[in-house]
């Protein structure tokens, strides 16, 4: 019997603790059964950090905890392109900085982390337009830059995933759906996130036109999902930081049953064009705040990322996704008994 197309799951790490001490992330994770995970803040010891400021003795440290718990990195959860196109203030704390400086420092800073991890994936964002400014208005300047980065990553052997996300360029599936058609470079792939287009005011039926748009260009799905259409009017910014209502995926009104049923029938193909950058298949990384989030993070709790992906597990089952979960035979395995 031909076994089901499957995913690979990961979570955003930090989500599943409160304090996020490297040892409680990897504790949850490992407990709820997952082998992959995206990395983005993480105590190692000397206070949290976003992985951008790890040190080599903290990234060897997290390097043999990874070891002990069983798990690998997904993909490397940057801020790369969470920065302002113009150096003007809109009001917004926002940083800006100057484009040559970034690429050579911060863009190269989070090659070498993908590499000292051992991932092939860097997830990033499309820059924020001047508050206010129409999105349209800065495409081809967000464009040439998004080009230069996925240059960089493919130069690096990686790949730059650019996530959809209220208040930048690229805020909707269609503006994305264009950065990707004009960019045109195979080092650069679009992460879907369902409940980034659900806050903005989307309805169901337009985050469903939205996906579509994205499909050709898709890499990896970030798991999250909201109960409530955003209340901002449509286009105007949002504030991220008064967002509430994320739920987990089989809760919200982002439409995940319908997303997922749909992934299945290109799924194969997507995972074969992956696997041949040297990405191991289609991630599925949760990040469900259902604890709350807001710009640059979010909180569920390990039993807030536990209750997430079972709500994921029930929607891959009904969508006849395969996935895995850790069993009595990794365990045995890890045991060296199998």
């Amino acid at each position: 019997m031909a076994q089901p197309p499957r995913v690979i799951l990961s979570a955003l790490a930090d989500e599943s603790a409160f304090d996020l001490t490297a040892v409680e992330q990897f504790t949850a994770l490992s407990a709820i059964g997952l082998e992959y995970y995206s990395l983005r803040f993480v105590d190692v010891g000397k206070g949290v950090k976003n992985v951008m400021k790890l040190t080599l003795p903290e990234i060897q440290k997290l390097r043999h905890l990874e070891d002990r718990y069983g798990l690998n990195v997904a993909s490397i959860a940057s801020p790369i392109g969470k920065a302002k196109l113009e150096d003007v203030d809109d009001g917004t704390k926002n940083a800006f900085i100057p484009f040559k400086r970034y690429l050579a420092r911060d863009v190269a800073r989070a090659c070498e982390l993908a590499h000292a991890f051992e991932t092939k994936l860097i997830r990033g964002f499309s820059f924020y337009p001047p508050r206010g400014a129409r999105p349209e208005d800065y495409l081809e300047e967000a464009v040439d830059r998004i080009g230069l980065i996925a240059e960089a990553c493919h130069r690096s052997d990686l790949t730059f995933g650019l996530e959809v996300e209220a208040n930048l360029v690229g805020r909707d599936g269609h503006l994305l759906a264009e950065i990707h058609r004009r960019v045109n470079h195979p080092g650069l792939v679009l992460v879907f996130d369902a409940a980034n287009l659900v806050v903005q005011g989307f309805s169901p039926a337009e985050i469903w036109k939205q996906w579509e748009a994205m499909k050709p260009g898709l890499g990896w799905v970030h798991i999250k999902d909201s109960l409530k259409i955003g209340g901002a009017a449509r286009g105007k910014h949002v504030d991220e930081g008064g967002l509430k209502h994320f739920v987990p995926a089989d809760r919200g009104v982002g439409g995940h049953a319908r997303i997922l049923a749909d992934l299945k029938t290109f799924l194969p193909t997507l995972s074969k064009r992956l696997e041949r950058r040297g990405i191991p298949g289609v991630f599925l990384d949760l990040e469900p705040h259902v604890r709350g989030g807001g710009q640059f993070g979010g909180t569920s709790g390990p039993d807030g990322m536990g209750i997430a992906l079972r709500g994921l597990c029930r929607l891959l089952d009904g969508a006849g996704i395969g996935y895995h979960l850790r069993d009595f035979d990794d365990l045995l395995a890890a045991r060296g008994l199998s």
